[in-house]
């Protein structure tokens, strides 16, 4: 975390900050970016001030280039009718209000319903506070209620008539469950034992 803040700092030198701009929170937002990655973060944040017209890059460009890097850029093609808007906002907002009441899960920093690359209708953002290398069971089970909060939103609203839009959470979750099991040997009934993984492969095949 302060490798990357030191890095923006060098990279932003040349270019003009607004004085509310916080590179420490850009930072936390980039955890697995490497230095050309935040250079380029730095050069299409400016070239999107210059577009706007603006005398200084805002956190806005910043925030909006760390998102077409990771959710890709805004689909303004893409029309939403109301309802779907509606439903887009309520699966967002059922993510975040679990993420807020839960312990042990990483702080709400945006939510939004705006359509971004290929497949996402909106997104809720959660920003670790530092890097992180290890998850306790707690963790990894509160992650999973974060990701069903969307769809419990839905049912609550909506009178349980669900949508397609938790595919991608109900992939996540059941990827985190899996590894739970099978890797991490976080199963009370199975015990720590690792299951499903083949032999290691060597020069000539396994």
């Amino acid at each position: 975390l302060n490798g990357r803040e030191g890095i923006l700092k060098v990279h932003t030198r040349k270019v003009v900050l607004d004085e509310k701009v916080d590179l420490k929170i850009i930072a936390r937002r980039t955890s697995g970016f490497s230095g050309a990655d935040l250079a380029n973060l730095v050069n299409e944040a400016a070239l999107l001030a210059a577009r706007r017209n603006k005398k200084a890059v805002t956190m806005d460009e910043l925030e909006e280039s760390i998102d077409r890097v990771i959710a890709g850029p805004e689909r303004k093609s893409r029309v939403i009718n109301d309802n779907e808007k509606k439903r887009i906002a309520y699966h967002e907002s059922g993510h975040a209000l679990v993420a807020r009441h839960l312990p042990d899960t990483y702080p709400v920093h945006k939510i939004s319903i705006i359509p971004r690359g290929y497949g996402a209708l909106g997104y809720t953002l959660q920003l670790p506070t530092e890097d992180r290398f290890l998850a306790t069971k707690t963790e990894i089970t509160n992650n999973i209620t974060v990701l069903l909060g969307g769809r419990a939103a839905e049912e609550i609203v909506f009178n349980k008539e669900i949508s397609t839009g938790a595919s991608n959470d109900i992939e996540k979750a059941t990827d985190m469950a899996h590894k739970m099991v099978c890797e991490f040997g976080m199963s009370e009934k199975l015990g720590a034992l690792t299951y499903g993984k083949t032999s290691k492969e060597v020069f000539l095949g396994k």
